[in-house]
C-alpha cells in the first residue's frame, strides 16, 4: 500500500478524494488544522471505508511544523495539496489573508517535500484562472488571465510557482488540476459540503433554501446572452472530481508523464444554467423552492465550461454522474446532516 499525504483531507473535495484513495488500497495521511473543516469528518470517512486516515493537525502556513510533519510520513509516494482558504467574497474583503495561507502553505509544502524526497505532486487548481474567457470550451491551451477575485488569483499565482519550480527540477512529476464547478455527495450522504456561514456557491444555497435555514435562493441575473437568461456553469459531481484525483495519481506513480508539470480541466464538458439547476433539484426532490431574481454581481461571466479532452486520452478519465445525480446527493446529505 502507497502511502499518499493529502492536505485539507478534511475539506469538501479533499475528503471525498481520501474516501476514493482508501476504497483503492492506498494508505492516507491527512494534513489540516480545520480552519475550514470538521474532525468529525474523519469519523465519517471511517463509516463509509471502514478505515479511519492517519491525522496530522498542523498549519501549513508554520514552516517548521509542516517540516516535521513531512518528516513522520517521508516514505509517502505523493502529495495532494487541496488546503487553501476558497471564499470569493472573503478574498475580496481579506486579500492578504488569502495570499498569506495559499501561497505560503503551498510553499512550505513544496520544501517539505523536496527535503524528505516525495516528487510526485498533485495541486487543487481552479477554472478561475481562465479570467473572463473568450471563447467556449475552455481547453488547457486557453489564455490564462488574471482572476477576479484574490482567491482565484492565489490559484493563478500558485500554478506560476509549480511551473517555475518544475523547470528547475526536472525529476518532479506534477500535476494542476483545474475545476470547473464541483457539487454533489457521496452516495452514502455521510459526508458533503458543509460551507461556514453564508454559502458562496450555488448548490449549498439551494439546498440550506430547501431546508429552511435560508428565506430565499437569490439568482444574480436574469439578463445573461443565454438561453434562460441566467448564467451557465460547468457542474461536475465530487465523486467524479475524486475520482480524476485517483486518476492522476495512477497516471504519476506509473511514470507516464510527457512533461513533469502538466495541466487538466476537470468538468462535465456541458453547462447548465442556474434555473436548469433548480429545475433539477425541484424534479429530482419532488419539492418546490423559494427563489427570487436579482441583479448581476460584479465580476460574474455568463458562461463558463470545459473541455476535457485532454483528461480523457491521457489520464483515461472522464466525468459519469448525471446533474439528477448531483442534485439527488447534495439533498440528500443536507438532510442527513440536519439530523
Amino acid at each position: 500500500m502507497s502511502k499518499i499525504i493529502v492536505t485539507g483531507g478534511c475539506g469538501y473535495i479533499g475528503s471525498h478524494t481520501v474516501i476514493a484513495l482508501i476504497d483503492q488500497g492506498y494508505k492516507v495521511v491527512v494534513f489540516d488544522d480545520f480552519s475550514n473543516a470538521s474532525e468529525d469528518t474523519l469519523d465519517r470517512i471511517a463509516k463509509i471505508t471502514g478505515i479511519r486516515p492517519l491525522f496530522t493537525r498542523v498549519d501549513l502556513k508554520e514552516k517548521i511544523k509542516v517540516l516535521e510533519a513531512f518528516n513522520e510520513h517521508k516514505e509517502a509516494k505523493a502529495v495532494i495539496h487541496f488546503a487553501a482558504y476558497k471564499a470569493v467574497k472573503e478574498s475580496i474583503n481579506n486579500p492578504l489573508d488569502y495570499y498569506e495561507n495559499n501561497l505560503f502553505s503551498l510553499i512550505n509544502v513544496l520544501n517539505a517535500q523536496q527535503a524528505v524526497g516525495i516528487n510526485n505532486f498533485i495541486f487543487s487548481s481552479s477554472a478561475t484562472v481562465y479570467g473572463m474567457p473568450e471563447s467556449f470550451p475552455m481547453t488547457e491551451n486557453s489564455p490564462v488571465k488574471r482572476p477576479f477575485s484574490p482567491y482565484g488569483n492565489t490559484k493563478k499565482i500558485a500554478e506560476e510557482i509549480l511551473e517555475d519550480y518544475t523547470n528547475a527540477n526536472t525529476k518532479l512529476s506534477f500535476i494542476s488540476l483545474r475545476y470547473f464547478n464541483p457539487i454533489g455527495a457521496h452516495d452514502s450522504g455521510h459526508i458533503g459540503e458543509l460551507p461556514s456561514g453564508i454559502p458562496n456557491n450555488l448548490m449549498p444555497y439551494i439546498t440550506q433554501t430547501a431546508a429552511g435555514l435560508r428565506d430565499k435562493l437569490w439568482v444574480f441575473g436574469d439578463d445573461y446572452p443565454t438561453k434562460d437568461g441566467t448564467a451557465v456553469r460547468d457542474y461536475i459531481h465530487v465523486v467524479d472530481l475524486a475520482e480524476a484525483h485517483l486518476a492522476a495519481l495512477q497516471y504519476l506513480m506509473k511514470n507516464q508523464q510527457k512533461a513533469n508539470y502538466e495541466i487538466y480541466n476537470l468538468g462535465t464538458g456541458q453547462g447548465y444554467s442556474v434555473l436548469e439547476v433548480i429545475k433539477s433539484f425541484e424534479l429530482a426532490n419532488n419539492l418546490r423552492l423559494n427563489y427570487e431574481i436579482t441583479s448581476r454581481r460584479e465580476g460574474d461571466v455568463a458562461v463558463m465550461y470545459a473541455s476535457t479532452d485532454l483528461a480523457k486520452q491521457v489520464l483515461g478519465w472522464s466525468a459519469k454522474r448525471d446533474l439528477k445525480s448531483m442534485v439527488a446527493s447534495a439533498w440528500k446529505w443536507e438532510q442527513n446532516f440536519r439530523k
